[in-house]
């Protein structure tokens, strides 16, 4: 009888009894935040995700460099515009930069472009394709030193390189009006 009383003392010993629990606890927690870790890190979406944000900066930064440019440093803005650009939009660059470098040169302006908002409006990561829209603060300083503001918005094609995402297209987005008509006489 004293090995049994001595057997329930033991396991009725309330440090132990504890000590056991914390234990099982903390091995239950570590396998779900192990379990939650893989799972975040294998997920598509989470990748998906990056590659979205990585897009938006790079579109965002090429439409702003294909908006600014300081006839004081003029090849080092059309070697941003070159370097944030890819397909047609690059061969139209280059084959008319003498004549444009002409015309900045005799109008002697300094542009500058802030990206105000900007969204993704498609991504095809396997074709790597990919829209953008950005809404920019457009500043130009003529000779005279007045500078006038004014708001654009843009929308942008880009393309996957082997040097990351560039525009090959750009243009304004449309201002004004309104969407054709879907509905059908009744």
């Amino acid at each position: 009888m004293a090995s049994i009383t001595a057997r329930l003392s033991r396991t009725s010993d309330p440090l132990r009894t504890t000590a056991l629990t914390l234990l099982v606890i903390a091995a239950l927690c570590a396998a779900w935040f192990g379990w939650s870790w893989y799972g975040a890190a294998h997920d598509d979406a989470l990748g998906y995700s990056r590659t979205r944000e990585e897009v938006l900066r790079a579109g965002e930064q090429a439409v702003q460099n294909m908006n600014t440019l300081d006839h004081r440093d003029l090849a080092g803005g059309l070697k941003a515009w070159q370097d944030s650009s890819t397909g047609e939009l690059n061969r139209q660059i280059t084959a008319g930069q003498a004549q444009f470098e002409q015309q900045v040169r005799q109008a002697r302006t300094i542009t500058t472009a802030k990206v105000l908002e900007s969204a993704l409006t498609e991504l095809d990561v396997r074709s790597g394709k990919a829209a953008i829209m950005v809404a920019l603060q457009i500043t130009v300083t003529p000779p005279d030193g007045k500078p006038t503001t004014k708001q654009s918005r843009m929308l942008g094609q880009l393309t996957r390189t082997d040097t990351g995402w560039k525009l090959s297209a750009l243009g304004q987005a449309p201002v004004g009006g309104s969407a054709p008509s879907t509905e059908t006489g009744q």
